[in-house]
Order: structure tokens, then C-alpha cells, then sequence
């Protein structure tokens, strides 16, 4: 072959005929060179890279299903070349010609070739969370897309990953298998009680939980993981006020045999060593059905000290999981997907400290406390099309359980814990059908059922006996119809609108009541844990104007909704009542982010939130949920990439937001004013002080922000350096509502670095985390009995890791 040739694949002893079957083709991001290799062997085809300098730039993921021809033609339009068969099942990808101008005019009109950009020949990033198939460019909305390889930089890791590398999403920092998720400005609470999370976490098409915590799964063998800002209650329904947070898990392969594993070990600032690892194999089943599966193990060391118990590094947290998918392609365009996931989380012990304490990062907690969380859930898929249209039907069952332990210690001679358990069902439906935009005109209809059961149950134990505290059970059925379709106006001006029709039906009782004292009580809780139903209407529009070459402006309103429940309050269960929120968007976004030189999103919003859900904590010292009053939430962010070099890029993203609540209900103010101090205080500036711990949407910080370093570089034949560097802010922020959660929280520096360096088969990884050793406060909250006690959590000290990974 002649000199600059590069032969990256060789040809299959295969019919012609093979070449043109459609088959699987799931390749990560890399070379030219590196990817029509991979390429190659999973289509069983020939790929030729004619040129050195195209086999070495650089272009993202190839997926989906296609044959091989297609799958050249993607790779050559991604490395700005163009494909040329030579054969049948070869291919010689060559750059693509420079147009150059005609020596002089000719009465024929001659238009010559356009230079490829890196816009142009990198195919559209596919948003799969618009349930349309739409891309970027295309959702009137901020998108974030978080693939697979920056998710597993450094170590697989669990929802904190995402919190990195947004700064639109935030969590409360409980504890692993205890948060709540928040996006923008849309906070509720602290707790894990009975109110819905503000933000939609999916798999694939099954919601995660419905009112139950964020279960912090690993993000092991993911393709990505989608972040839709806003509410999105026209497809997504109840519990989408802020956004959505969508993992999509590598599929199965047919005919593919293939597996990676990792491993890594941690060493923590004053505090104890970890180790993780994971591995992933798939194989074949047969001609047309295929298996995939992922294991995963960690363990994260403790650093939190009890002097009081004379322990050490209590809160080690142990985690153990792993998933597993069947995929048939039944017909030609239709498959059948059968996946299984679950995960235990065990924190031995809790993770917070005392502001000021000596030793510092120690509690004087005298319990152990900590939490268990367990986690299962079970997907059919069906998918395909008939002619144009697509058909996708998902059911699936979710079995949740966190048990929590605080300390809840009056009288330093009679220790207390409080135990809280939270068990889920859930089981869950939906069946769309869509047509992605052709002639300026898409489509999309749906329907879906969801029946979700959770029990709350509390009890007091002093290590000699337990005594039941008031709980409380709740069901919901909900059942739904949605659509939404878009039309384009005129060239470049795109007008979509939609619909959600749900219907619910709630339903409760108290657990572990004490016994009615008068036959007039007995009537009133009967009256009110009555079932009851309600209807919700969540109408959206927008537009979405291509204004210049990559570039757009857009403008939206939906609406969101999350359905009310029961509460405990004291001894008694009550009622609170359904919230919703209407919101206004306008943004702007130009270029592909990750992929083209430049990059831009920026967006405004404003929300009016009513009935807002919130928890606080009430007379007994215990969490509670009520309905907070109205409120509005001002928000603002950006972000934006720029390539500096040749494999450096550099991106940076922040946050503003302002929220205030109009008009807290009485009791609440009351409550909030009998804790306040009132000596030597004016009835005005006591009144001043309760409303400035009374009027802010809790858990947001009014400024976050982020900014990240990325470098690649080939140091040899087969060997490539990739680092990564970041840097984020975290603003301050409130607690929550009432006396007892009124603290601040927030105002401090996170950082880190990744780097790997080896082939596409093997590496070695050395990730460093918290650089600076940043003390700060993430969370002001351990336990809701610290009454008197500074509480913090801290961020968990520098901590280094090195791992190793392999690919067969």
C-alpha cells in the first residue's frame, strides 16, 4: 500500500449480502483511527483511513442501529472526509476535497463545493428525553448530555457525577441513598418524607421513584445521561417542576462479544482507604438476541470521627450493585428489551459534624446512627415502527426501601435514637407513539399509568425499648393521556405545543396512631384521610427560531404540577394540598457542545410557584410537610465551550437564582416566631427576622458556578493522554423553613483533576478530588433533633485514586 495509508480494519470472509443487514453499532467517542477500528468489527466490514491527519482527529459516538454503509458514511461526515466503496464491504475514507474557484465565469452556472466545518460533519446530537427524537438545536429548552466516557473518568461514581458537571443541578448531601435532587430554583425540602421530588429521574422510560429519594445508582456502563432544564410536565407529568435527569444505559449488541473491567483503590486526608470496581461483559444469545450485564462494587472510606464512642472514620459507606439487560430484535425494526437492575447502599454511620468541633470533622454524637437503602426495579420494552410512525411501550416495577437512624438524645443519661423507614412500590406504564419532524411537521402521543404505595413508619428506641411513633401510608393512581407536535411556520421559525390530561386518585391512613379518645376525633381523621381525586390540565407552548448558521433563539411556558398527600404533624396525620408551577423561558443556544469550536446556551426564567410543598419541623422536634404559601423564582444560567488548541477545550457554566414566598400561612410564622429570641428585640425587627427565615425558597444558592479543563494528546502509535480539570462554586443558601431549618449552608469551593493514559484497551487513571482539602458546608443538617448543636457536612477531604481498566 502506498505511503500514509493507514489500513485500520480488514475485510470479513463474509457474503455481500451481509454487509447490507442493519445491525447494533454502539461506539464510544475517540480517534478516527480508533473508531472505523471498532467500527469495522462490529459491522464485519473493511474501513481504509487514506490519510494520517483525518485518522487522527477526533469525533464523538456512533449509535444506533444501521448497516454498514451508513455506519461509514456517519464516521466520514464526523471526521470531515468523505467515504468512497471499493469493494463490496470495504470502505476508503479520504478528506473530503477543497472547493476551489472556477478560473473564469462560464454561462453555466457552476456552484462549488462547500467546505466541510466541524458543525457540519458532526451529526446531530439526538435528544432521546424529548421523547421526539429531537436534537439540540431542535428542543426550545437548556439540554445538558453527559456521555458515557466523561461519566466513568476517574472511577464510576453515582449522582454526585452529574452534580459536577451541571451547575444547574444540586443535591441536600444527606447521604447516598438519601438526597433530593434540585434544578434551577425549584426547591422544596430537606427530608425524605411523603411530598413528590421536584425533579423526574428516569431509566430509559421508567421513572425511578415517585416520592421516594434519589437512589444514587452507579453510572456504570452508561451511554449518557440526559438533563432537561425546566418544567417538563407536558411529557413527564407529576414531579417535573424543575427538570428531568435521564439515564440511558448501554443496550445490548447482537453479535457482539465484548467486555471491560476496572478497578481502583482510594486513599482519603485523615480518614480511611476505599476501592471500587466494576466490570461488564456482552454476548451473543443467538443470531438475534443478545445479553448484557454490569457488576459493581465500592466501598468509600469513612472520615467523620465520635470521640464520645471513641470510633473513628465512622461513616464508611459501603455499596453493592449491578444490572442486566436481554435485547431481541423480534422483526425487522422491532425489539424486545427485558432489563433488571438493583442496589444496597449501607452508610454505617451519618456524615455531618460539628461547625467548630475538637477534633475537627468529629460529631459528639452519642448513637450510631447511619442509614440501609435498597433498590429494585424490573423494565419490558417493546419498540419499533409501522411506516414512519414510532411505537415505544415500557412497564416496569420498582421495590424501594431506606431505613434512616438519627440520634435524638435530650438528656446526655437517657440516649435516644430515632429510626424512620420508607418503603416504595411502585408499578408503572407507558405506550407512544411519534413521528420524528419530516415536511416541517412532527408528532407525538402517549399514554400512561402509574400506581405508587409508600409507608412511613418512625419509632423512638432508648437500647432497652421501642416505642412506635406516628406514621403514615400513601397511594396514588394516576392516570394519563399527553401530546405534542410541532410545525414549522416559515423557514427557520418552528411553533410547538402540547398537552397533559392526568387524572389522580390519592389515598392514606396513619400508622401507628394512637386510639381516638372521642368518637368526634375518630370522625375527623376519617374524614380526613378520605380518599379523593383530582384532575390536572398542563398546557405548554414555544417557539424555536433559527436565526443564524448554528445559532437559535427560543421562548417557552409550561406548567408542572406534583399531587398532595398526608403528613404527620405531632400525633396526628393531615392533608396538604396539591402545588404547581408556571413558568416562562427565553434562551438562546449556538453550536454543539463538545463538538464544535464554540459553544453558547444561555436562558432566563420565571417561575410562579403556588401552593408551594415544603417540610419543617414542628412542635415534637419532628420533620413535617405542609404547604409553604406562593412563591416566584427568578433564574438565569450559561454555559458555554471553547476549543483553545488542538484537544484542549476549555467550558465553564453558572447559575443565578432569586426566589422569595409571598405569604406564608399563620401557623407557620407563629411557629417560626416562638423560637425566635425576643429579648432585647422590637416587635419590628422580630417580625423582620421571622420573615427572612420564613420568605426563601430553601436549599437553592443564589450563585453557583463551574469551569472545567479538558486535554487530549497521542504520545505515541497507540497511546493517548486525556486530563481533566475542574473547579466549582457553590453559593449560599437556607436549610429550609421554620426555627430549626432556618440555618445557612453553602459558600464554598469544590475541585479535582482526572487523568488516563494507554491505549483504547487499557489504562492506568489517577484522579485526585476536593484539591484544596476544602472544609465548607454542604448540607446543615445530621440529625432534626440537634437542638443547640452547629451542625455541617463537610466535603469529604482530598482524596486520591488510582485505578486500572481494561477493554476485551
Amino acid at each position: 500500500m502506498r505511503k500514509g495509508a493507514w489500513i485500520v480494519a480488514a475485510a470479513m470472509a463474509m457474503p455481500a449480502t451481509a454487509f447490507a443487514q442493519k445491525a447494533m453499532v454502539d461506539v464510544r467517542p475517540g480517534s478516527v483511527g480508533q473508531v472505523a477500528i471498532e467500527l469495522a468489527r462490529q459491522t464485519r466490514s473493511s474501513i481504509v483511513v487514506a490519510d494520517a491527519a483525518v485518522a487522527r482527529r477526533m469525533v464523538p459516538a456512533i449509535r444506533g442501529r444501521m448497516d454498514a454503509a451508513e455506519a461509514v458514511r456517519r464516521l466520514a461526515r464526523k471526521a470531515g472526509g468523505r467515504a468512497i466503496a471499493v469493494a463490496p464491504g470495504a470502505w476508503r475514507i479520504e478528506a473530503a476535497a477543497i472547493a476551489r474557484p472556477a478560473p473564469a465565469p462560464r454561462p453555466a452556472s457552476v456552484r462549488p463545493v462547500p467546505v466541510p466545518t466541524d458543525d457540519d460533519a458532526a451529526d446531530p446530537i439526538v435528544v432521546v428525553a424529548s421523547k421526539r427524537d429531537l436534537t439540540i438545536g431542535q428542543i426550545p429548552g437548556q439540554v445538558s448530555v453527559l456521555d458515557g466516557e466523561s461519566l466513568e473518568a476517574g472511577g464510576i461514581g453515582g449522582t454526585e457525577k452529574i452534580t459536577q458537571r451541571v451547575a444547574t443541578v444540586t443535591s441536600t448531601h444527606l447521604g447516598s441513598g438519601r438526597n433530593k435532587l434540585f434544578i434551577r430554583g425549584i426547591a422544596d425540602s430537606s427530608f425524605t418524607g411523603p411530598t413528590q421530588a421536584t425533579v423526574g429521574q428516569y431509566l430509559g422510560d421508567l421513572r425511578l421513584s415517585y416520592n421516594a429519594p434519589d437512589p444514587d445508582l452507579r453510572l456504570s456502563d452508561m451511554a449518557r445521561v440526559e438533563v432537561l432544564e425546566g418544567p417538563q410536565g407536558t411529557l413527564y407529568g407529576a414531579g417535573s417542576l424543575g427538570g428531568i435527569i435521564r439515564l440511558v444505559p448501554n443496550p445490548p449488541v447482537v453479535g457482539d462479544t465484548s467486555g471491560s473491567v476496572a478497578v481502583g483503590g482510594s486513599l482519603t486526608q485523615n480518614g480511611a482507604p476505599g476501592g471500587d470496581a466494576a466490570g461488564m461483559v456482552n454476548v451473543p444469545v443467538s443470531e438475534t438476541v443478545a445479553f448484557r450485564a454490569n457488576f459493581d462494587v465500592a466501598t468509600l472510606g469513612g472520615y467523620i470521627d465520635k470521640p464520645l464512642l471513641r470510633r473513628k472514620d465512622v461513616n464508611r459507606t459501603s455499596i453493592v450493585g449491578g444490572r442486566a439487560a436481554l435485547r431481541a430484535e423480534i422483526a425487522p425494526d422491532w425489539t424486545v428489551d427485558l432489563i433488571g437492575l438493583g442496589q444496597s447502599t449501607d452508610a454505617r454511620d451519618s456524615q455531618y459534624a460539628g461547625r467548630d468541633a475538637e477534633p475537627p470533622l468529629s460529631s459528639n454524637a452519642r448513637v450510631r446512627e447511619g442509614s440501609d437503602a435498597d433498590y429494585l426495579m424490573g423494565q419490558f420494552v417493546i419498540s419499533g415502527r409501522i411506516g414512519e410512525v414510532r411505537v415505544r411501550s415500557t412497564t416496569g416495577a420498582v421495590r424501594q426501601h431506606l431505613e434512616e437512624r438519627y440520634d435524638a438524645t435530650v438528656d446526655p443519661a437517657d440516649l435516644r435514637r430515632f429510626s424512620q423507614e420508607n418503603r416504595t412500590r411502585m408499578i408503572a406504564h407507558e405506550t407512544r407513539l411519534w413521528q420524528p419532524a419530516t415536511n416541517g411537521f412532527g408528532w407525538l402521543v402517549g399514554a400512561s399509568y402509574t400506581h405508587n404505595r409508600t409507608v412511613l413508619t418512625r419509632s423512638f428506641e432508648n437500647f432497652v425499648s421501642t416505642t412506635a411513633a406516628t406514621g403514615v401510608r400513601n397511594t396514588i393512581d394516576e392516570f394519563t393521556l399527553y401530546a405534542e407536535a410541532s410545525l414549522r411556520i416559515r423557514p427557520g421559525l418552528t411553533a410547538t405545543a402540547g398537552g397533559r390530561i392526568t387524572h389522580s386518585r390519592l389515598g392514606g391512613s396513619g400508622e401507628d396512631v394512637l386510639p381516638a379518645v372521642t368518637e368526634s376525633l375518630a370522625f375527623a381523621r376519617a374524614a380526613t384521610t378520605a380518599d379523593r381525586t383530582s384532575t390536572a390540565v398542563l398546557p405548554s407552548i414555544a417557539l424555536n427560531a433559527e436565526v443564524l448558521d448554528a445559532t437559535t433563539l427560543y421562548m417557552r411556558y409550561q406548567e408542572g404540577f406534583r399531587p398532595g398527600g398526608f403528613a404527620i404533624e405531632s400525633d396526628f396525620v393531615r392533608r396538604f394540598k396539591s402545588d404547581r408551577t408556571g413558568t416562562w423561558e427565553f434562551g438562546v443556544k449556538h453550536g454543539t457542545p463538545g463538538v464544535s469550536p464554540f459553544d453558547l446556551a444561555a436562558s432566563v426564567s420565571y417561575t410562579r410557584w403556588r401552593d408551594i410543598q415544603a417540610d419543617f419541623i414542628d412542635n415534637s422536634g419532628l420533620p413535617s410537610t405542609a404547604n409553604i404559601g406562593d412563591g416566584r423564582v427568578w433564574s438565569a444560567s450559561a454555559t458555554a465551550g471553547v476549543e483553545l488548541a488542538h484537544g484542549l477545550r476549555l467550558e465553564a457554566g453558572a447559575t443565578w437564582n432569586r426566589s422569595a414566598v409571598d405569604k406564608p400561612p399563620t401557623e407557620l410564622l407563629g411557629l417560626v416566631a416562638r423560637a425566635m429570641p425576643v429579648s432585647g428585640a422590637s416587635g419590628p425587627s422580630l417580625v423582620d427576622a421571622t420573615l427572612a427565615r420564613s420568605m426563601q425558597v430553601p436549599n437553592i444558592a443564589q450563585f453557583s458556578g463551574r469551569m472545567s479543563l479538558g486535554w487530549n494528546r497521542e504520545i505515541g502509535d497507540d497511546m493517548r493522554l486525556a486530563a481533566n480539570g475542574w473547579v466549582s462554586y457553590v453559593g449560599k443558601s437556607r436549610l429550609g423553613i421554620g426555627p430549626e431549618l432556618g440555618d445557612p449552608q453553602g459558600d464554598y469551593l469544590d475541585s479535582g483533576a482526572d487523568m488516563r493514559i494507554g491505549t483504547e484497551r487499557y489504562g492506568v487513571t489517577l484522579t485526585l478530588n476536593n484539591i484544596t482539602n476544602s472544609r465548607g458546608n454542604r448540607f446543615s443538617l445530621g440529625t432534626p433533633f440537634g437542638t443547640g448543636r452547629d451542625q455541617t457536612t463537610p466535603l469529604r477531604p482530598r482524596t486520591i485514586r488510582l485505578g486500572l481498566d481494561a477493554r476485551f
